[in-house]
């Protein structure tokens, strides 16, 4: 039995009222509380202060993060008082507490999963086996020559294959589809920066297996911004490429097809470095440039927001996810409220991919536990479809044992942590909804500021969103190398036993030739006379009628046209396309890897790795907790650290480190004992080995200077830029900065 919304909403003020009223009775009757003193943030605050003995408040407890926010360390009912967008109940205003008043529990989350792979075929073998294991999507992806428009025996090699799927007809779909009912999942497809010649293909399919595309859920997505920032070059000029986007958007509109052909995929610049905010600004004003242009080309708003899908990073701060997914519905209805779109038609698709920015080449089993906070989050927020990424895909082409952990993550999540039965369970959390404003709010102050500037098509050819993300990145970087960020293990607890996952070999060559090959046949068995019969009416018909177009199309598709042929006949006009800067992937564990990839070339040139002495000064309790800190510091750059029992004199440990054939020497014991340790054991160690590296545990600051007399050459301490100081002894060493 189904119910009306808005009798349910009735209802359930209704029973509010008397559950208030019920709690104003006994508190008559029980006055628990009038026995116990009241405390409030002052006088917690104040308690604080006294537990921090001196140390400043706002510098020990309050987080500055990369949005700007600064998070409290207690968040209390005060706090969300005066909230702007505190919407009461799910599925209603902004819908920042949900799309649906029913949350997950009539309909879970899509689990949609990329296979990136360059053979049909193979993804064919992976999709049944996954889809009958858990998943209920499909998503396709393509390479760069299909995302350009250029068959692969026209294309650069290097773009045949290499992000995904080479395709340029329509058998090589069907053999992709091939046993597999797409009336039972939805479809989804990334066409780079315009859905123009896959969306006929992808109809000329539906039209072979007899399948009505109005019945189906599909969606064939452009996001010719997105796509530019990324490559930093569209193959035609940005207002071409927006034209595209309008032919396909009104032929799903006009035809009344279950489509979605315009995708804000925001995901690049999450897998770039961008902050929560920066994200969200700019995907909403992505959404504004196509809602602008599509609309001056006379569509309506209401039609237009059915076809969009939005995709999202999901990074590792847990709450700022949460907040900036509910954020996103509230600017979204805002940008829509402005459209004079009616409440009841505001809509908001999202998708969420969990992100490669945090991703790491060593110790990768922990990025299934990354992948998995992340997911959490991007679930609580409210998404309507989610890709968990495997954890090895970051160096490898994932396999069936990674793609099913991937899965599997949400499959636990909704069916063992049953969060496929939750409505908005962050709702109400004073943080939360405190978080999720001033995100809201700075993400729109961002949005103005694109805005101001032209919009978002300007903001790329100024350089804007670059220029902001790359802010973040240097402080990103920052953290990273003082290891304020922790990336466990890469700049902390290294493993450097551990065995590096095999590679598949890569056979991008044998596929190129086995793809042109293909082609040639394909071309040969084809009707080319009626082909090019269909083509020439194509080119011949102008770029006005969409149905003429896309109709067209689907005929040549069917007789055996390829993707370029039909690009070619759209796109009559050779003018090259608009250039800007891109944005690059960016993995924040990048950096030590190098250092770890540089310490293992030494390896295998000289037998063994670069190696570092502890001279352990005293007794365990005197140098053990340095002694563990430097081992652990050093190991981070790949070194090989030798770390002894305690010396109980300087001669005897200068002694057993010139014994040893060691790049740097590291003084481990306490303040206290430095001024009498150090300068004769640095004077042991110059009288026989001038360049040998001395590095000092700590960082006694009144002693800095007297110690660098002496003849230490660095120090090592919680804190320092540990990126910095590996990186230069592995140069002085011979290794290559």
């Amino acid at each position: 039995m189904f119910y009306d919304a808005k009798i349910l909403l009735i209802v359930g003020v209704i029973m509010m009222d008397e559950m208030k009223n019920n709690e104003a009775k006994l508190d008559e009757e029980f006055a628990i509380r009038d026995d116990f003193e009241t405390n409030d943030f002052s006088k917690w605050k104040e308690q604080v202060e006294k537990d921090l003995k001196g140390a400043a408040y706002e510098k020990k407890l309050i987080t500055k993060t990369y949005e700007g926010i600064d998070l409290q360390p207690i968040y209390t009912r005060k706090d969300t008082e005066n909230l702007k967008f505190n919407d009461g109940f799910p599925g209603f205003d902004s819908r920042k507490r949900g799309q649906k008043f029913s949350g997950y529990v009539n309909k879970s989350w899509n689990i949609c999963q990329n296979l990136p792979y360059q053979k049909s075929e193979d993804i064919n073998e992976a999709l049944k086996n996954d889809l009958s294991r858990g998943q209920n999507s499909i998503m396709l992806t393509f390479d760069t020559a299909t995302n350009l428009g250029i068959d692969a025996d026209f294309a650069d090699p290097a773009n045949v294959g290499d992000t995904g799927l080479s395709l340029s007809e329509i058998k090589t779909l069907s053999n992709c589809l091939k046993e597999i009912d797409i009336t039972q999942y939805p479809l989804f497809i990334k066409s780079g920066f315009s859905s123009l010649p896959i969306f006929p293909l992808v109809l000329s399919y539906l039209k072979r297996i007899s399948v009505d595309p109005s019945e189906i859920i599909v969606s064939v997505e452009s996001d010719p911004i997105g796509f530019w920032i990324s490559k930093g070059e569209l193959p035609v000029k940005i207002d071409s490429a927006l034209y595209e986007q309008y032919l396909v958007a009104n032929y799903a509109i006009t035809n009344e097809l279950n489509f979605k052909t315009i995708g804000i995929d925001t995901s690049i610049y999450t897998d770039a470095g961008a902050s929560c905010v920066q994200e969200l600004a700019f995907s909403i004003a992505t959404a504004n440039e196509y809602m602008h242009s599509l609309i001056g080309k006379g569509l309506n708003a209401e039609s237009i927001i059915k076809l969009f899908r939005f995709t999202y990073g999901i990074g590792p701060n847990y709450f700022m996810e949460i907040a900036k997914l509910r954020a996103a519905k509230i600017l979204w209805s805002k940008v829509l409220e402005k459209y004079g779109v009616d409440e009841s038609e505001k809509e908001m698709f999202i998708h969420a991919r969990t992100t490669r920015m945090n991703q790491t080449l060593y110790d990768p089993y922990v990025n299934m536990l990354r992948t998995t906070t992340e997911a959490f989050s991007a679930i609580v927020g409210g998404i309507d479809s989610l890709q968990t990424n495997p954890f090895d895909e970051t160096f490898r082409e994932p396999n069936q044992f990674s793609r099913r952990i991937a899965r599997n993550t949400q499959i636990i999540l909704n069916e063992e942590s049953h969060l496929n039965k939750l409505i908005d369970p962050s709702g109400g959390s004073y943080y939360v909804e405190k978080l999720t404003e001033d995100v809201a709010k700075a993400s729109w102050e961002l949005f103005k500021e694109i805005e101001s500037s032209g919009g978002m098509i300007e903001s790329v050819k100024n350089n804007l969103p670059q220029k902001l993300i790359s802010e973040v990145v240097e402080k990103r970087k920052n953290d990273a190398a003082k290891r304020k960020t922790v990336i466990v293990g890469t700049n902390m607890y290294a493993n450097l036993s551990e065995q590096s996952l095999e590679k598949k070999k890569s056979e991008k060559d044998i596929f190129y030739k086995e793809r042109l090959e293909f082609l040639r046949n394909y071309r040969e068995a084809s009707n080319q006379s009626k082909i090019k019969e269909i083509l020439s009416r194509l080119k011949e018909s102008g770029k006005t009628d969409s149905n003429k177009i896309i109709d067209s199309a689907v005929s040549a598709f069917l007789e055996g046209a390829t993707i370029g042929e039909i690009t070619k006949a759209i796109r009559t006009n050779s003018e090259g396309g608009d250039k800007t800067t891109p944005v690059s992937e960016f993995r924040l564990a990048g950096m030590f890897e190098e250092l770890r990839k540089i310490s293992d070339k030494i390896k295998d040139t000289d037998g063994e790795r670069p190696k570092v002495f502890l001279a352990n000064m005293g007794p365990i309790k005197q140098h053990k907790a340095r002694a563990d800190f430097a081992k652990g510091f050093f190991e981070v750059g790949g070194f090989e650290v030798i770390s002894p029992e305690g010396f109980q004199s300087t001669a005897d440990a200068v002694s057993a480190a010139l014994k040893l054939n060691t790049s740097a020497v590291v003084i481990c014991s306490t303040d206290d004992t430095y001024p009498e340790i150090v300068p004769a054991f640095v004077t042991g160690i110059r009288n026989n080995k001038k360049e040998m590296n001395l590095i000092l545990a700590g960082y006694p600051k009144d002693q800095i200077e007297e110690h660098v007399k002496s003849g230490v050459g660095d120090f090592i301490y919680l804190g320092c830029n540990a990126y910095k100081v590996l990186s230069d002894l592995l140069t002085k060493i011979g290794g290559q900065s």
